[in-house]
């Protein structure tokens, strides 16, 4: 007896979207056709062209690739016809998605936040930055709207108080993966919810300049390092970088920048409403070192100021 297949075209981008491309490519009850991701862009110094995560998986396993600049292109919404899929799943694509691609099969997106909240382009990010105690991954059927449509099925958990960035992405991605095939293969069971638009929230797309900081207000010089840990990282008006932060105190009232003690290799310094661990500094054009590294290289003493 053959095993009907389920077809699934596929809309991703970045590492959290190549994540859960994997997990369906492992299914054998699923079927891909079809992949969709964004174009290659420059990056680095040299402006070399890099390929998106998505696509780099795609190739190892062979499977069809298509990156339009939009979804609008001539040819793209004849391709997914043509790969006839019971369901397209969106992750982290980047693009909205046009009525005429909605219309041809259910759409299914994985979203980084406990939707109705968060909607838009950096719900992870804000879940640190207003230092959430919960955060999830909803599966919605996707809308006209953003991030509007009906709710499939959550997975949520507590964040912990030091996880940063990386950290949370990687636990994301996990449950994105199993909330997805869960959500496939009992999608016919499915009674999806309807949003409350009253409790919506949204979020914009992180600049490099939301990573400025100061040593006026340590908390927030630590909330950024957790939520912007990666890219655009955290830096001093100066370009310096501050890399691999440990909040010690947020109360005691201290010299901006002062050096308090130096460590094997990390130093700790002081704030105007506490003091914070640096493990890691980058002066600009320069090479990233370990902060006892960056204070002995400048002739600075335990009651100097660092920055």
């Amino acid at each position: 007896m053959n095993r009907v297949l389920k077809k699934v075209v596929y809309m991703g981008t970045p590492h959290y979207a190549k994540e859960i491309l994997e997990t369906l490519i492992a299914d054998d009850k699923i079927e891909i056709p079809l992949v969709l991701t964004q174009p290659d862009r420059k990056a680095g110094r040299k402006g070399e062209l890099k390929a998106p995560d998505v696509k780099l998986l795609a190739q190892v396993h062979s499977l069809e690739i298509l990156q339009p600049q939009k979804l609008s292109d001539e040819g793209v919404y004849e391709a997914i016809v043509e790969a006839n899929p019971d369901y397209i799943v969106v992750a982290a694509f980047g693009q909205l998605l046009p009525k005429t691609i909605l219309d041809i099969a259910p759409c299914i997106n994985l979203h980084a936040s406990l939707l109705p909240y968060y909607r838009g382009a950096s719900p992870v990010q804000q879940s640190l930055l207003n230092l959430d105690r919960f955060t999830g991954i909803t599966a919605m059927l996707m809308e006209e709207g953003l991030d509007s449509g009906p709710i499939l099925g959550y997975r949520y958990f507590e964040i912990p108080e030091s996880m940063v960035l990386p950290e949370l992405m990687a636990h994301l991605s996990r449950d994105a993966c199993a909330l997805t095939t869960e959500i496939l293969h009992n999608f016919e069971k499915l009674e999806p919810l309807t949003q409350i638009r009253a409790e919506a929230t949204h979020c914009k797309k992180i600049k490099k300049s939301d990573g400025l900081v100061d040593l006026c207000d340590v908390v927030t010089l630590y909330t950024k390092y957790r939520a912007y840990a990666g890219w655009p990282g955290i830096f001093l008006l100066d370009g310096t970088k501050i890399l691999d932060v440990v909040l010690c105190d947020n109360e005691k009232e201290n010299i901006n920048g002062k050096l308090l003690a130096i460590y094997d290799q990390a130093i700790l310094v002081s704030g105007g409403n506490g003091s914070i661990e640096i493990g890691r500094i980058q002066a600009p054009s320069k090479k990233v070192v370990d902060a006892k590294t960056y204070c002995i290289g400048r002739g600075i003493k335990v009651g100097d100021s660092i920055f």
